[in-house]
């Protein structure tokens, strides 16, 4: 079944492009898609792309334990090598400086806990001043009951979240973009 939790904010065109993640998890059981667009060039939304090394941008009170994602640029995390740590439970396994980031869940059990996941984080210039953030999510559920539940929630709680992570990213890009020059 496709819903808005498999595809929010994306275009047929977009879903049918390929992506850096396409060939990591063989067989997934499920694709997720995200987008949205940002008033900002593609080499500022990157940059903030890259801040997800120390921090989720999503809901901090539930995955950030609480603490609030920096709201400033880090210097040095743009400085980016495969095997790094994002968001804490992902590896950086491949990108492309100021076009993508790709990750792969790291988790103790992934085949009976929670899966496996591949996520390409893609950043499409959309003219001077102006880009596209694309997201695609690869899925293979772990078998048994939990990974029948996790076929029903995961599409909508990743929504949720992601959803805000992406607009907090948005927002924090078009921010630096219209602050005035020193």
């Amino acid at each position: 079944m496709t819903t808005v939790a498999h595809l929010w904010g994306t275009t047929a065109p977009e879903r049918a492009r390929p992506f850096p993640c396409d060939g990591l998890l063989d067989g997934a059981s499920d694709v997720l898609f995200r987008a949205v667009d940002v008033d900002a060039p593609a080499s500022v939304v990157f940059r903030w792309l890259c801040q997800m090394r120390v921090a989720p941008y999503s809901y901090d009170c539930i995955d950030n334990f609480g603490r609030r994602s920096p709201r400033r640029l880090t210097p040095g995390l743009d400085t980016l090598r495969v095997g790094q740590r994002f968001m804490g439970f992902f590896e950086l396994v491949e990108f492309e400086s100021g076009r993508h980031l790709t990750l792969l869940l790291r988790s103790p059990a992934p085949d009976t806990l929670l899966g496996r996941i591949a996520v390409s984080y893609t950043v499409v210039s959309q003219g001077a001043r102006g880009s596209r953030l694309l997201v695609k999510m690869l899925v293979q559920y772990p078998p048994g009951p939990f990974g029948w539940a996790m076929r029903r929630l995961l599409p909508w709680g990743d929504l949720v979240m992601m959803r805000k992570q992406l607009l907090t990213l948005k927002e924090l890009a078009e921010a630096q973009c219209s602050r005035p020059s020193s």
